[in-house]
């Protein structure tokens, strides 16, 4: 009689990384990290730009429903620069604390009220509802706010 050792065969061994490797994909694919990123991006996109129109409206309370008067009836991004639409003076630090910027837009920063650019646009309409939106918003999404 043949003296048998007791493991795994070769086979075996293959076959239990396979099993592995398939349930790893079917894992990751439910799970799509980028999918996540960029629905968490949206989230805070979503977040920002209620922040924004809620420091625009609550400047209006205090002035007696006037509104910022550097916001026009064309959407522009709010900056700093030359052609944006600059805000941060009338927000800053009274109604808030510091102007949230777009998480992807690589020409989104904020320093403080002399140099910033939020990634994010603003128009007023004729009959002064306020809108701002994200146009950066992955996922196909429209993330705008209106009041």
């Amino acid at each position: 009689m043949k003296n048998r050792t007791k493991g795994f065969t070769l086979i075996e061994v293959l076959l239990v990384i396979v099993i592995i490797a398939i349930l790893a994909g079917i894992v990751l694919i439910a799970v799509n990290p980028g999918r996540q990123v960029s629905q968490a991006n949206n989230t805070q996109r979503r977040s920002d730009v209620t922040a924004i129109l809620n420091g625009i409206h609550q400047y209006a309370i205090d002035n007696r429903g006037a509104l910022p008067a550097s916001i026009t009836a064309v959407a522009t991004d709010m900056g700093s620069g030359v052609g944006l639409i600059d805000i941060c003076s009338d927000l800053v630090p009274t109604y808030i604390a510091a102007l949230p910027v777009d998480p992807t837009d690589a020409a989104a920063t904020y320093t403080d009220c002399t140099d910033y650019n939020t990634g994010y646009t603003v128009i007023k309409t004729a009959d002064d509802r306020i809108t701002v939106a994200a146009p950066t918003a992955e996922l196909g999404e429209a993330i705008a706010v209106t009041r």
